[in-house]
């Protein structure tokens, strides 16, 4: 034990990913239907290592890991915040507002009646909001308060100490009042609720049964004969969403345009949605084997919604005014920074979000420009671009403001977050600079918050004892509180003042909370992805204002101390 003690302090760097190996697979851990995930296991790890060694990861390596994070964060989620900014996605914000208003009532009235210090309170109010970006924009605040080092220090390693307390409370409680206790309350069956709304989105028309081994988008082979005499245009008009990409007459190929009249005979080559072709051979003639020659391989390509001039506008609106213009093209995905929406007619397209299409090489080369920009899956991630944002980051992080005797700054957190939203919008603007390429972003956020909390927590473990022993249960209490009552809240503002369907409601209480695990738990009690159509509007703005309390609560609390 002498070894492995000595081993750890004299290379932390082995601490570190100790902690995180540790940590994701603790995270990984379902206690009914509740994980912690990968970045609050790793913190737990940390902390009881931390009482275990006397481990410290280098000051320069948390602020690195947490401005990646958070820049990175701001990047993704800059195209759909500003593209929020409209008339139908504004009145989400109200729940955002709630959030706020609600987590820092509450840590005032923590503060005031358990006579917390300012990190313990900052750590409460980021982890009863479920917000692990707060800890570091907290964490950063407090260090330039005007005290000793070693009163800093305790105060940093209660932040950790503290969230880690409220986050599992928090975690625990919006996950069972959002997918058990509040579709109760409501008392609708959020099965049936979400099933109803999926059909007034137009799933009854629009969802195919798509699954790995029967994909949405096929390619078949017909022999004409009930189809005879028709134009290509009149056949595909009849089908719906089909297109006819080939003909051959006799063995020689004919040039396909919409006049073009189609004799018994023919061998045409339909692309189009599976629904749409099921049972088309009545309407067409036999259907036969693929001849090799007549093959064709469909062209994939994620495309960015940057058009000049575009408005958010729903996806049954688009396809009915470009009807012409997307023929022979098939949307099969949409992504709106790390969450996957429903392809409904009544999903709202924003700008910015990413469109996954298939079609013919020459259809996807007229269509592809009318959308936006075409993502080059062999450029992941522009360094340049990036690099110059984080040091932006930086730069505006340094700037202080001192109201009365406080300092407010935004700090490396805030200013990164800046930086990132700023550059993200940049990117929607001009995507052909600055490519960020999910996956790597994906990486790079979960790396840089796994590495900053872990450097939280090993500094925190010998402050957890004697934190818990301060506290006692009151922390727990409230770290319900802070996620509970700004839920019930906007549960109420959803529910009866907005009237929005429950699996909206429910989606938009999760997304003030930017909990994944939450939405998570709602989808697989609704039984499809609709919770996700006001999750991904709030979460866009709570991701980007919540972060920003850190400083908010530090200089609160301070004045209240």
């Amino acid at each position: 034990m002498d070894w492995i003690e000595s081993t750890l302090e004299s290379t932390p760097e082995i601490a570190l990913f100790l902690c995180l190996a540790l940590g994701f697979a603790v995270g990984r851990v379902k206690i009914w239907k509740i994980s912690l995930g990968g970045v609050a296991g790793t913190l737990i790890v940390a902390i009881f290592l931390g009482m275990f060694a006397d481990i410290e990861l280098n000051d320069q390596v948390k602020t690195i890991a947490f401005a990646l994070f958070i820049f990175t964060l701001g990047y993704i989620s800059g195209p759909t915040f500003f593209a929020s900014l409209n008339r139908r996605s504004l009145r989400y914000a109200t729940f955002t507002g709630i959030e706020v208003v609600s987590v820092l009532a509450i840590t005032a009235a923590a503060v005031l009646i358990m006579d917390l210090d300012v990190g313990t309170a900052a750590g409460l109010l980021a982890g009863g909001a479920t917000e692990s970006a707060a800890v570091g924009t907290a964490t950063d605040a407090i260090g330039r308060l005007d005290l000793s080092a070693d009163e800093i220090a305790t105060l940093q390693a209660n932040v950790g100490t503290a969230y880690s307390i409220s986050y599992i409370c928090g975690l625990i409680t919006i996950v069972l009042l959002s997918s058990q206790f509040f579709p109760l309350i409501m008392r609708v069956n959020l099965r049936e609720e979400a099933a109803k709304l999926w059909k007034r989105l137009g799933g009854a028309a629009d969802d195919a049964t798509a699954a790995p081994a029967a994909p949405a988008i096929v390619g078949r082979e017909y022999l004409v004969s009930a189809a005879a005499g028709k134009t290509v245009a009149e056949l595909q008009a009849d089908l719906g969403e089909a297109t006819v990409e080939e003909v051959f007459r006799e063995g020689a190929q004919v040039k396909v345009e919409p006049g073009v009249r189609l004799a018994e005979g023919d061998r045409v080559l339909l692309v189009g949605r599976r629904e749409a072709l099921v049972g088309a051979a009545g309407r067409i003639g036999a259907e036969v084997d693929l001849d090799e020659s007549m093959g064709m391989s469909l062209d994939l390509a994620d495309v960015v919604v940057t058009r000049k001039g575009y408005t958010a506008a729903t996806l049954g609106d688009i396809r009915r005014e470009f009807a012409e213009e997307r023929q022979g093209v098939f949307l099969q995905r949409i992504t709106r920074g790390d969450h996957e929406l429903p392809v409904q007619p009544k999903t709202l397209i924003q700008r910015g979000d990413t469109l996954r299409l298939a079609g013919a090489t020459r259809d996807m080369q007229r269509v592809v420009p009318m959308i936006g920009f075409r993502v080059d899956p062999k450029v992941t991630f522009d360094m340049v671009f990036i690099a110059v944002g984080v040091v932006l980051g930086f730069l505006i992080g340094l700037l202080v403001w001192t109201v009365g005797t406080i300092p407010l700054t935004l700090g490396t957190g805030g200013g990164c977050l800046l930086a990132g939203l700023l550059f993200g919008w940049i990117r929607s603007k001009r995507p052909t600079f600055g490519q960020y390429d999910s996956g790597a972003a994906d990486v790079i956020k979960t790396l840089g918050l796994a590495t900053f909390i872990c450097a939280v927590g090993l500094s925190s473990g010998p402050q957890a004892v004697k934190l818990v022993e301060q506290f006692g249960v009151g922390l727990p209490i409230a770290g319900v509180a802070m996620t509970a009552i700004p839920a019930f809240v906007s549960l109420f503002v959803a529910w009866k003042v907005m009237k929005l369907p429950a699996p909206l409601t429910l989606g938009a209480v999760t997304g003030q909370q930017c909990s994944t695990p939450g939405v998570t738990a709602v989808q697989g009690a609704a039984g499809n992805a609709t919770p996700l159509m006001a999750y991904t509007i709030v979460y866009a703005f709570s991701n980007v204002v919540l972060p920003l309390l850190g400083p908010i609560v530090v200089a609160m609390a301070h004045a209240i101390g």
